[in-house]
């Protein structure tokens, strides 16, 4: 089930939803001990655990577009190496 909600934060308009999904028993018994040793409850738990998810795998999306990004810029600097003295004398 997904609802979508309205609320004021940070002085602007922002939409909210909520995700729903089917877990076992063990998930939610662990999901539930571990935000309540933290003292947050299990939404607010969840939701820190995905967020940092996401900023993980964006980081390394990141870096690997870096990489890439790296490989590409000294292959066409080498390529240019040669290019320097051309029409100099």
């Amino acid at each position: 089930m997904q609802f979508i909600s309205w609320f004021i934060h940070g002085g602007t308009l922002t939409q909210a939803s909520t995700f729903s999904f089917r877990a076992d028993e063990v998930f939610s018994e662990q999901t539930r001990a571990m935000a309540n040793a933290l003292g947050l409850k299990s939404s607010d738990y969840i939701r820190q655990a995905v967020s940092e998810k996401n900023a993980q795998l964006m980081a390394q999306h990141i870096a690997a577009l870096s990489k890439e990004l790296a490989t590409e810029h000294l292959r066409v600097n080498e390529s240019l190496e040669d290019t320097l003295t051309d029409g100099i004398e």
